[in-house]
């Protein structure tokens, strides 16, 4: 299997692992030195996790604010040792609001792991 190909793989295994809200499978594909920039924080970058346990304790924070939440209608791209992924992200807040957003992440991988995560999403306003 080709560097792309095994991206392209751990693209699918990420977001299987998101929908099925599965934190273990999720980081899995981590590297130990591995960072977590997610959309809404106190910085441009959004907020920021650095490490194995840090990232962990992120991505929980999306079961967290949207514990029914679903990634579909997904896209994944590969070129070398950057994957992307384009979502339409649905869930419901644990206040009852319906959320249902598009966004993308995008990953860098070194030998075979996740070493940064990035992610946006569209504003709704």
């Amino acid at each position: 299997m080709s560097d792309e190909n095994a991206v392209l793989s751990a693209l699918e295994g990420l977001a299987a692992g998101f929908n099925a809200h599965d934190i273990d499978a999720i980081m899995s594909f981590f590297a130990e030195r591995c960072s977590l920039d997610l959309p809404r924080g106190p910085e441009p970058h959004g907020s920021r996790y650095v490490g194995r346990d840090e990232v962990r304790r992120g991505i929980l924070t999306r079961f967290e604010s949207t514990p029914d939440v679903h990634y579909g209608e997904i896209e994944n791209f590969v070129s070398g040792n950057t994957g992307m992924s384009k979502w339409l992200l649905t869930g419901t807040t644990p206040a009852g609001e319906k959320v249902r957003v598009r966004g993308c992440d995008f990953y860098t991988f070194q030998d075979g792991k996740v070493v940064r995560k990035d992610s946006y999403w569209k504003i709704i306003a």
